[in-house]
């Protein structure tokens, strides 16, 4: 019967051995990778020609400094409203349907370009001018368009709205409207 093994002989590299082993490795992985780290000399080329990386460089020697002088400039209440109303900016970007939106932007275009075209025009158009015009069935199809847009606009969305107020200042304002000119007052 075989005897147990009791005492394992670590088999130790000298400092050469060792060394040889870890260029190995590297120059394998710098093989299997070599296009992502030419890629990347590439790009950092671009970098040091654009004068980013000297830029990159200070900003991380002086990050302290310079995150106080972000931190300072941001420390404001324009700022701070800044900041919330690009978030909202960005939220409500983020609700438009651009398919339903299209054919909007196609026609705006064209109205754009109809207008360049007639900017010479100077000859001032009559009430009875005016009256005609609405005959003419792209002008028809127009004014019904803006009609439409009006009517959108003018529809209760209170429901689809979001509101930005804390809720202890919602329940406050329910029953308050604001003016044209920011003033609360009781809704009647």
């Amino acid at each position: 019967m075989a005897k147990a093994i009791k005492n394992v002989h670590k088999i130790e590299l000298t400092e050469e051995e060792k060394r040889a082993q870890d260029l190995r490795e590297i120059e394998t992985a710098l093989l299997e990778n070599k296009d992502a780290i030419l890629e990347t000399i590439d790009l950092l080329k671009h970098m040091n020609n654009r004068g980013a990386l000297t830029m990159a460089t200070s900003l991380f020697a002086e990050g302290d400094k310079v995150l106080y002088t972000i931190i300072k400039a941001l420390d404001n209440p324009e700022a701070t409203n800044l900041l919330k109303n690009m978030l909202l900016l960005v939220g409500v970007l983020g609700t438009i349907n651009v398919k339903q939106l299209e054919p909007f932007v196609v026609k705006l275009n064209a109205g754009v370009a109809r207008m360049a075209e007639n900017k010479e025009q100077e000859k001032p158009i009559s009430y009875l001018g005016f009256a005609k015009t609405l005959k003419d069935p792209e002008v028809n199809r127009a004014v019904g368009l803006l009609l439409d847009f009006l009517r959108g606009m003018g529809q209760d969305t209170q429901d689809l709205e979001r509101n930005t107020q804390p809720p202890e200042e919602q329940a406050v304002q329910k029953d308050r409207t604001r003016d044209y000119d920011g003033n609360m007052h009781k809704r009647d």
